[in-house]
């Protein structure tokens, strides 16, 4: 078996679980924060139980994480929201720093308030995903016979392919 340049850590595991918890970092990004191999990595993952499971479980509540916050963003978009937008005009004071170097002054500034509208693509998606009865986005057709009676109910798949082959015959003539 080969040798691996970290021996397992809990102090580094658990800081890999933090990384995973916090944002999607790649495996070889995680690697090099903590200072092992991807190798060692995987190592670890098939060796050490604890270790994948801790990897699963943080993997698990980044998610979690992401979910409220995509939700709380929806919302956002479905009821609109302000916001201050704030621009500083900044001169040279003309006057030198403790370095020297002449420091800056505020000119200006200046605060808007805005306003971002309700987001009609953000409402569709929320109407036809927690109501899909009431809020279809698509048609549906249903052909039945008369009296509601299921046109194909009983026939052989034999049977079925001769009534396609009939109907594709009288669309071509």
């Amino acid at each position: 078996m080969a040798k691996y340049n970290r021996k397992y850590s809990e102090k580094i595991a658990n800081k890999i679980f933090s990384l995973i918890e916090e944002d999607s970092y790649t495996v070889a990004e995680i690697c090099a924060n903590v200072g092992i191999s991807a190798r060692c990595y995987y190592y670890w993952i098939n060796e050490f139980a604890e270790f994948a499971h801790g990897i699963k479980k943080s993997r698990e509540t980044f998610a979690e994480r992401t979910l409220v916050e995509c939700e709380r963003s929806l919302v956002k978009l479905i009821n609109g929201y302000d916001y201050e937008e704030v621009k500083t005009v900044m001169i040279d004071s003309g006057k030198p720093g403790p370095d020297g170097k002449t420091t800056p002054k505020i000119k200006e500034r200046t605060v808007t308030k805005k306003h971002i509208v309700p987001s009609l693509p953000a409402i569709i998606h929320f109407q036809t995903n927690r109501d899909p009865e009431n809020w279809k986005n698509r048609q549906t057709n249903e052909l039945t016979g008369k009296g509601g009676k299921d046109l194909f109910e009983g026939l052989s798949n034999e049977e079925l392919e001769e009534r396609i082959a009939e109907l594709e015959k009288k669309l071509a003539d």
